[in-house]
């Protein structure tokens, strides 16, 4: 169930996205959120940092748990502009993270229920709770954009 105060954290995760698009990087951007407060922040850095893994998702949950000297994040939220790969849920999942909300589903490589659907398999021992379509226009939007430029 979408509140309003999944917009107000998903526009905060959509201007990491679009910082993440000043450094020619894919826009995507996640926030994590602890007791209804931004813990951390990032976008997406792979081409500037030279490393495959710093998808945003992975570099908020890094700062995050450097933030609360604990790398389980048992109590957080992550807001992402686009629904996590494989890769990325593989780290919520191992993060404990109680809560997944995203903008757009990523029709190419989800693993939050477009292609896969890590966040409630059965074999799995953490679930995590999924909202889904938090301003999905704007969010689909911004990637779609990216894309269009770069053909």
């Amino acid at each position: 169930m979408i509140d309003q105060s999944d917009e107000v954290f998903m526009r905060a995760a959509l201007e990491q996205a679009r910082a993440a698009l000043k450094q020619a990087e894919v826009p995507v951007g996640a926030i994590v959120v602890k007791d209804g407060e931004i813990i951390s922040q990032a976008f997406n850095s792979p081409i500037t940092l030279q490393d495959p893994t710093a998808h945003a998702e992975i570099l908020a949950l890094r700062k995050a748990g450097l933030s609360l000297h604990n790398y389980r994040l048992p109590d957080a939220e992550l807001y992402v502009t686009i629904e996590p790969c494989i890769m990325c849920m593989g780290a919520l999942i191992h993060a404990r993270i109680k809560r997944l909300i995203f903008g757009t589903y990523d029709l190419r490589a989800g693993a939050a229920g477009s292609i896969f659907d890590l966040t409630f398999h059965e074999k799995l021992n953490h679930r995590i709770v999924v909202t889904s379509g938090v301003l999905e226009q704007e969010c689909r939007d911004l990637i779609q954009s990216f894309f269009r430029e770069r053909r």
